[in-house]
């Protein structure tokens, strides 16, 4: 068994208020959830509006489909409309 932790920074320029970043970040954490089929979850900086740091928990028994799940994670949030992402780190465990 892999267990594996993606830890996203993002920042949300557009946000003026909580509620805004709010928005924007149930709608990532949603998309992510269906489509890897993985745990989401804000970890800090929940009372900052223009910046989230979330993790994202997958658990495999083949490390390198583990990895290319994580990484596909990385790159649907690279994407997202209204959120940039500022930095990401991968462990596998």
């Amino acid at each position: 068994m892999v267990i594996g932790l993606l830890t996203l920074e993002l920042h949300f320029p557009g946000a003026r208020s909580l509620k805004d970043k709010r928005q924007v970040l149930r709608g990532l954490q949603a998309r992510i959830r269906k489509r890897f089929n993985v745990s989401v979850a804000e970890v800090e900086f929940q009372d900052l509006r223009q910046r989230a740091r979330l993790a994202v928990v997958a658990v495999n028994t083949d490390q390198v489909h583990l990895e290319s799940t994580l990484q596909a994670v990385a790159g649907e949030a690279a994407t997202a409309r209204d959120a940039e992402l500022v930095d990401q780190q991968l462990e596998v465990l």
